[in-house]
């Protein structure tokens, strides 16, 4: 009873929190996006994909073994934060028709640091993983997000923000891939882990990999719109934010049911 009690105040929570991104630019959406607005439409419908997904981590966060249920209210956390920061987002796209370049890094300086944890976090599920892993991912994410905003809000030489910021997303692969992380998760004999492990770090590699393409290409050589830009990172937001959080929810519900046999 408990437990149905927390999970209404949580859904209450989250609703109140839908509403009041919902009701900040709600005025601009209905007057102000137009039916060719390609960028804008994304904006809305990474916005509504993220609402959705919030609501559903939290829901099933019940629904998992106690070891799991970090992961996936971090899961939650990470879609939730960014519905709101998107609602935001569109609403200056549609007004303005500028990049809100300022909230989409916000936006991933609390994101993005927050899925890296998410390696930690499903290790620790499993087994005992030491702590100064934690720190480390949680530290070359930050390293690289403030330097990829210096870079373009134009503090620190484009270049050398550019530099920097790649060089802690290969450390943090380099930590997936053959450091601790990549160890403890090849010797932890958890099948599910295993898979949802390597899936997640496809997603670092191949999917966050859009970021520096898109700072490259876009900001430092002006090869891409920002029309195009804006939907490709929309885009891979939608994708690396909630498949990221699905395949966590999935291997929880895994190792759930085999604790249960």
């Amino acid at each position: 009873m408990r437990e149905i009690l927390m999970r209404k105040l949580r859904l209450f929570a989250l609703a109140t929190i839908a509403l009041f991104g919902v009701t900040s630019s709600a005025n601009a959406a209905t007057t102000i996006l137009a039916t060719n607005d390609f960028v804008g439409i994304t904006f809305w419908v990474v916005s509504m994909g993220m609402i959705a997904s919030t609501v559903f981590f939290f829901a099933e966060r019940g629904t998992v073994a106690q070891a799991w249920r970090p992961s996936v209210s971090v899961a939650g956390l990470v879609t939730g934060v960014a519905f709101v920061h998107y609602m935001y987002m569109r609403g200056i796209w549609v007004e303005t028709g500028e990049t809100p370049t300022v909230y989409r890094y916000i936006d991933w300086l609390i994101t993005v640091p927050l899925q890296i944890v998410e390696f930690y976090l499903i290790l620790a599920a499993v087994r005992k993983v030491p702590v100064s892993m934690f720190w480390r991912l949680l530290v070359a994410s930050l390293v690289m997000l403030v330097f990829g905003y210096l870079g373009e809000a134009g503090y620190i030489s484009a270049l050398l923000g550019f530099v920097v910021g790649t060089a802690a997303w290969i450390y943090i692969l380099f930590e997936l891939f053959s450091g601790e992380a990549g160890k403890a998760m090849k010797s932890s004999g958890n099948k599910a882990l295993k898979t949802a492990f390597t899936a997640m770090r496809m997603i670092v590699t191949i999917g966050w990999a859009i970021y520096p393409l898109g700072y490259l290409l876009g900001y430092l050589a002006g090869g891409v719109d920002t029309n195009t830009l804006n939907i490709i990172y929309n885009l891979a937001d939608f994708v690396n934010k909630i498949a990221f959080g699905l395949v966590i929810w999935s291997c929880a519900m895994q190792n759930t049911s085999v604790s249960k046999r």
